[in-house]
């Protein structure tokens, strides 16, 4: 009879004991399943775009007369975002571009532009697959490689400024790390010109920068 009993209650205890696992073990799955989807806190987001920069220009005192534009590119842009929080993250975006200057008297000739621009973005649905998100920053765009001129003669431009930016975009998650993304933003970007001493005006650039690319998510 003590035996039988022993028995029972050792049976009991191991039911217990696997009843207790099972419920431990079902959040954990549940975190692990969570996990699957989304992005949290602590995530670094790496992105590669392809991107068209639109700029859109205007100018002031001699460049006005000249009906100075800039023209478009489309070049690759890498940016990496830690989050900070689950639906909180910084932004830095890395790109380079040339570009060349028409006018009224012809070619001006091409300027590099390196605009690395740092940004605060909220994240919409951040535990979903498909994730919304919006943006505001600083620029500080750095001017380089500087071929215009006019008339023989070099054009003369200050090489930085600093300036706003805004951003939209989603990202769509494809497996666990992997997502596809779309992208908008506008910055604000602008440079003074001389020639022979002699101020032409300030030219604002102003682009909007649209991509499309693919990420990873450590």
């Amino acid at each position: 009879m003590k035996h039988l009993l022993r028995n029972r209650i050792r049976a009991a205890v191991v039911a217990t004991c696997l009843l207790g696992a099972g419920a431990l073990a079902s959040p954990a799955q549940a975190a692990g399943d969570d996990q699957m989807n989304g992005i949290h806190a602590g995530d670094v987001l790496v992105r590669l775009r392809a991107i068209s920069i639109m700029p859109n220009v205007e100018t002031s005192q001699s460049l006005s007369a000249l009906n100075v534009g800039v023209n478009n590119a489309i070049v690759p842009e890498l940016d990496l975002t830690y989050m900070i929080r689950d639906y909180l993250g910084v932004e830095l975006i890395l790109g380079t571009s040339r570009h060349q200057l028409t006018s009224s008297l012809g070619n001006l000739g091409g300027v590099n532009v390196l605009p690395p621009t740092l940004l605060l973005q909220y994240h919409f649905n951040h535990a979903g697959r498909i994730r919304p998100y919006v943006g505001a920053g600083l620029n500080y765009t750095l001017f380089y490689n500087n071929g215009l001129n006019a008339g023989g003669q070099p054009i003369s431009i200050t090489n930085h400024s600093f300036g706003p930016a805004l951003q939209a975009g989603v990202d769509v998650q494809v497996t666990r790390s992997l997502f596809v993304n779309a992208d908008i933003k506008k910055i604000w970007m602008h440079t003074d010109a001389t020639l022979g001493g002699q101020s032409l005006g300030r030219l604002n650039i102003d682009p909007v920068v649209v991509g499309l690319g693919v990420g990873m998510r450590f």
